[in-house]
């Protein structure tokens, strides 16, 4: 397990330091302001419908089944079903996409109705949208084809696929004065590497020869399981992405705080990406083989072991995005036309979501013993209930209490919070979650870490101007870099300290 986690993770990591090298040029380039916001709206959308469609819910309802028939049926009866499946989605992707091309202006008035105060902003929107849409059935097409790399074991180009979509934009932002303006160098920067992404998987997946084929979609038993596992899982990704839409929709009507969320999520996303993704990918398959062997105890092992490894290198995170998120977003964003005081705004959102960042490790972990016994309406509906907790605190704390980045932020925190505690209760109930030695034992280095090296972060962020001269942007980061330093110091002692207790000792064991 350590090793394949290592793979994702790498590859994982290796896309979002691209990520967030990217962020930090757009950042540079487009600043905070109507540009920058409305390229985060046509971003937004063939995101949030991946996030539905793809990898969200067809990943919880193919890779078991898929798992499944190689396991009872063969190769051929499971490539089979993959064609079916392929087949199945391309019809419904290039329906979605004639429909959504016809209506984007409508869709954008509604998504960001707080447009409507700037003129032009709608229309920019709409034109960037029209351009980045399409990206959704090409990363469709990915999806599926990860999802198949990853049933066979073959994780590594499924983690590095997504490294493209980086670099693509990186690229033409570089070239910004090749289009209209900054927002359009970054929306075709999307739709290109969408087909980069494709040619890359679809190259990958030939060398383990694996390949779709489209064929007349037929509704098979198999076909209608599936679908009827998508449609549940759909259900609890759209909820998801309905939450999104509330911090759209929201954030819309504040000038410039839709692009401090999008900020501090990508910041929040370097840990929570890193690991709650790289975690679920391998966590899911191994779990599901180990049940359809009927290893139940090797299945809450491997549980386990997810668990404590995410506390134990979340929750650092966190307690410094909570402390020191002004350090943070200053020594990265402020700079170019990302101004101090916008940098401030997200910092006060990076710190709301740092109350939640264990919270969105957990879900998945905990969820996957749900989807592992293809059992998707579970977590279905405890995302659904924190939905519901997500936006009535945002219209609260934001409509009501004026609280900006700050208060979307909170919102999705708290969210992910209820979402883990009804995924824990549901799950203790039923005997499908069994709180090992191993989990247990990761518990206190997790807090010490967290607790120790946060404050040691802390304790250089207020101590760095006071022993570096200057005002500027050479002292702010050379700010953060003394607190990364010293919180990884301290954080690799407590490590030292208590490696017999933690989580990577056990899955070395193992």
């Amino acid at each position: 397990m350590l090793r394949r986690l290592a793979s994702v993770g790498g590859f994982t990591l290796l896309s979002r330091a691209a990520g967030f090298a990217r962020d930090v040029i757009m950042a540079d380039v487009l600043g905070s302001g109507p540009l920058s916001d409305a390229f985060f709206v046509a971003w937004r959308l063939p995101n949030s419908f991946r996030g539905i469609f793809a990898e969200g819910a067809f990943n919880v309802a193919f890779i078991p089944r898929y798992a499944a028939a190689r396991e009872t049926k063969g190769e051929e009866q499971a490539a089979d079903f993959a064609d079916n499946v392929y087949s199945w989605q391309m019809a419904a992707q290039i329906v979605l996409l004639a429909a959504a091309l016809a209506c984007m202006f409508w869709i954008v008035r509604i998504m960001a109705p707080g447009f409507a105060a700037i003129p032009g902003q709608t229309a920019l929107a709409t034109a960037l949208s029209r351009i980045t849409f399409p990206y959704l059935i090409l990363t469709v097409i990915a999806v599926q084809l990860s999802a198949m790399l990853n049933a066979h074991g073959k994780f590594s180009a499924a983690a590095a696929w997504s490294i493209f979509l980086n670099l693509t934009m990186i690229a033409t932002l570089k070239l910004v004065w090749l289009f209209p303006n900054a927002a359009y160098a970054a929306a075709a920067g999307v739709l290109i590497a969408g087909f980069v992404q494709y040619v890359f998987i679809v190259w990958a997946a030939a060398r383990s020869r694996l390949r779709l084929r489209l064929q007349r979609p037929r509704w098979t038993p198999e076909a209608r399981n599936f679908l009827a596992a998508l449609g549940a899982a759909t259900l609890g990704s759209a909820s998801v992405q309905i939450a999104l839409f509330f911090d759209t929709l929201i954030a819309s009507f504040y000038p410039g705080v839709l692009t401090a969320v999008n900020y501090a999520d990508r910041i929040d996303q370097l840990p929570l990406g890193t690991l709650g993704i790289a975690l679920a990918t391998v966590l899911l398959p191994e779990m599901s083989s180990l049940i359809a062997k009927g290893d139940q105890a090797g299945a809450h092992a491997a549980q386990n072991r997810s668990a404590a490894l995410g506390l134990f290198l979340t929750l650092p995170f966190a307690a410094a995005f909570v402390l020191v998120p002004h350090t943070i977003m200053r020594g990265i964003f402020a700079h170019g036309a990302f101004s101090l005081e916008a940098a401030d705004v997200s910092a006060m959102a990076l710190a709301g979501y740092g109350v939640g960042l264990p919270a969105f490790v957990m879900v998945r972990v905990i969820a996957a013993t749900f989807y592992a016994r293809h059992d998707t309406a579970t977590p279905v509906r405890a995302t659904m209930l924190a939905v519901v907790v997500n936006v009535g605190l945002k219209f609260l704390l934001v409509m009501g209490l004026h609280w900006g980045a700050l208060g979307v932020a909170l919102g999705t925190s708290f969210g992910s919070w209820a979402n883990v505690a009804l995924l824990v209760l549901l799950a203790h109930r039923r005997g499908l979650l069994k709180l090992d030695a191993t989990f247990r034992a990761a518990l206190l280095p997790s807090f010490l870490a967290a607790a120790a090296s946060a404050g040691a972060a802390l304790a250089a962020a207020v101590a760095a101007p006071h022993f570096i001269p200057g005002n500027g942007l050479l002292q702010r980061e050379a700010a953060l870099g003394l607190a990364m330093l010293s919180g990884l110091i301290v954080y690799t002692l407590v490590g030292i300290v208590f490696r017999r207790r933690l989580p990577l000792g056990a899955l070395v064991r193992t």
